[in-house]
């Protein structure tokens, strides 16, 4: 009885594994677009829920510690005809720093690293947009960051856009990469032993105003 039992299960095992192989994969491709062109120009508003900072920084040489900071606000002005006339104007707080242990979240908001007391927000004005490909540009804008304000470049590229099945708005969304050096921006606790470099990773989410 019991190797009939199995013979069952290892045969509805096989059928499952079949039927899953088979079917199309549910990915965000059959809602979005990685064509350029089929960005709606307008006005847009930064999703909080779905964009966010990613920030390492190497500990001490031995490991790339992570965190990420969320919840931002703000406005992208686009028209994929004139990708260049784009601007970006965005802020996160800087309160909404996380990372994988509380007592360091709460050490990197005090006065000793962020001082998310003194300095809520970081914002990001885009100054300059340049294309380097149907899908890609390079962002240079004016970075504040602890009080302090200095140019930063960034590499951008379109992951997507279209209807969000969920609620109907028209998104569109990029990532964006770059590196900035924190001692610049008057953040020096721990320098050299914690690193100076940090390095960006950037998922920004867009809703389309009416």
């Amino acid at each position: 009885m019991s190797m009939k039992i199995n013979f069952v299960v290892a045969g509805a095992m096989t059928a499952l594994l079949a039927m899953t192989a088979s079917a199309p994969p549910a990915t965000a491709q059959q809602v979005s677009s990685r064509d350029p062109n089929a960005v709606t120009a307008g006005t847009y508003k930064v999703e909080p829920y779905h964009t966010q900072v990613t920030f390492s920084v190497s500990h001490f040489g031995f490991t790339g510690f992570s965190g990420f900071l969320s919840g931002g606000s703000g406005t992208l002005l686009i028209d994929p005809a004139t990708a260049a006339a784009s601007r970006l104007e965005i802020a996160i707080p800087v309160a909404s720093i996380l990372t994988t242990a509380q007592v360091l979240d709460d050490m990197l908001k005090s006065d000793q690293w962020f001082d998310a007391t003194k300095y809520p927000n970081a914002t990001f004005v885009s100054t300059k947009v340049t294309p380097t490909a149907s899908d890609a540009a390079t962002v240079t804008g004016k970075l504040t960051l602890h009080g302090v304000t200095k140019q930063v470049t960034l590499k951008t590229r379109l992951v997507g856009s279209g209807t969000n099945p969920m609620d109907k708005t028209f998104n569109v969304g990029f990532e964006a990469v770059g590196k900035i050096r924190r001692g610049d921006f008057g953040i020096k606790q721990y320098l050299p032993l914690v690193g100076d470099e940090v390095a960006l990773k950037i998922a920004g989410g867009f809703v389309l105003q009416q």
